[in-house]
């Protein structure tokens, strides 16, 4: 029987993104998660480990990364939780119009948006956190 509740800490070095993919691997794989999903959930979590690390808590290495996941009631929810300020989603310029086709970053959220069954940020005086949920099957 897989666990139902995973957990990772990093801290805030892109260089860990290469941690986050064995972690999310791993949970995935403990909870059967299929192939066709696999490629955008991992997509998904590293998407909000990298903003979490860059834009939350702007690569201070004194600032940690969480990652929750938890399984139950056939979804996965995983949290990614920084340090940083908070950031207004509504903000994120859509990476589909015209002017932004170009534009080398500016896709994670909407990646996230796309390969997740529901997408959500919870802004705390500690830190933001993204919530991504995956509906699995039994």
């Amino acid at each position: 029987m897989p666990e139902n509740r995973y957990n990772l800490e990093i801290e805030s070095d892109p260089n860990n993104l290469i941690t986050v993919e064995e972690f999310v691997n791993y949970f995935a794989k403990d909870l059967g998660v299929g192939d066709e999903r696999m490629n955008g959930l991992l997509l998904s979590v590293t998407e909000a480990t990298t903003n979490a690390i860059i834009h939350g808590n702007k690569c201070n290495l004194n600032k940690k990364v969480t990652i929750d996941v938890v399984a139950e009631n056939n979804e996965i929810k995983i949290k990614v939780k920084d340090e940083g300020t908070g950031f207004d989603p509504g903000k994120v310029p859509d990476p589909t119009e015209p002017q932004n086709l170009l534009k080398d970053s500016g896709r994670g959220v909407y990646l996230m948006k796309v390969y997740m069954d529901d997408l959500k940020y919870n802004v705390t005086p500690e830190g933001t956190e993204t919530i991504l949920i995956l509906k699995i099957k039994e």
